[in-house]
């Protein structure tokens, strides 16, 4: 048999099954993470079983999400239509599986640049466009084209009506997309993972950074597998409490 008054729980009890202090607690009853919790004849919070699982809930998905989304996600739980906050969780999960997508084009893409280590850069290999474009066997039309997408943007020679002058780091780049081009990369992907190429310079550094992004991942996935859980129980007492009116 449930004890009811096991059901009833001071703040204290709220922040420390939760992880919280106290003063987060009420911050989170005043940002709409939980409900209004009732109150006693001299003033003191009560709260039930609903304000502590949405706190936990609040915590997984802040993990998993942010805390910004997490609040949304919470508040249209307890203040929405149930469908239109489930439709926020599925589109939590859709932009971590979009991450996830691509993350796998960058691992592929780190695969596919053996031929070009990132870590081969010379002081001696700064280039205009048209020596850039020869070294390649490309068109100078196709460096244009990368420089508007984003994926090799070179300097520009202030001296020579703005010039494209290409240092020896955006060569490297221009050597990396070359290699992917050839590989069947298309520029959508490339537009995705060439933050990652571009933010190191050691081939060990970038199997270390993309693993470390699965192991985010990972982590943020599990907590939001965490949050569902706790947000299945919220909504079977959030429907309890109005079926009982």
């Amino acid at each position: 048999m449930v004890n009811l008054k096991s059901q009833v729980k001071r703040t204290v009890d709220i922040a420390r099954r939760a992880g919280y202090s106290v003063q987060q607690v009420r911050n989170l009853e005043r940002d709409g993470v939980l409900p209004p919790a009732t109150r006693t004849a001299t003033g003191h919070r009560i709260y039930g079983e609903t304000h502590l699982h949405s706190a936990l809930a609040y915590r997984a998905l802040a993990a998993g999400a942010g805390p910004t989304e997490a609040k949304r996600i919470l508040r249209t739980f307890h203040n929405g239509p149930i469908p239109e906050a489930l439709a926020l969780l599925d589109a939590a999960h859709a932009r971590l599986h979009t991450e996830r997508i691509e993350l796998g084009h960058a691992e592929q893409a780190a695969a596919s640049i053996s031929l070009e280590p990132i870590d081969d850069v010379h002081s001696s290999d700064a280039m205009s466009i048209a020596q850039l474009a020869d070294a390649l066997g490309i068109r100078t039309s196709t460096l244009r084209h990368w420089d508007a997408e984003g994926l090799v943007i070179p300097d520009r020679n202030h001296t020579r009506q703005g010039a494209r002058h290409y240092t020896p780091n955006q060569v490297r780049d221009a050597r990396i997309v070359h290699q992917l081009r050839k590989a069947g990369y298309p520029i959508a992907h490339l537009r995705a993972v060439m933050p990652d190429l571009r933010s190191v310079h050691r081939s060990e550094d970038l199997n270390s950074a993309l693993a470390a992004r699965d192991a985010g991942l990972t982590a943020r996935a599990t907590a939001l597998l965490d949050a569902a859980a706790e947000l299945r129980t919220v909504v079977s007492l959030i429907t309890k409490t109005e079926s009982a009116q």
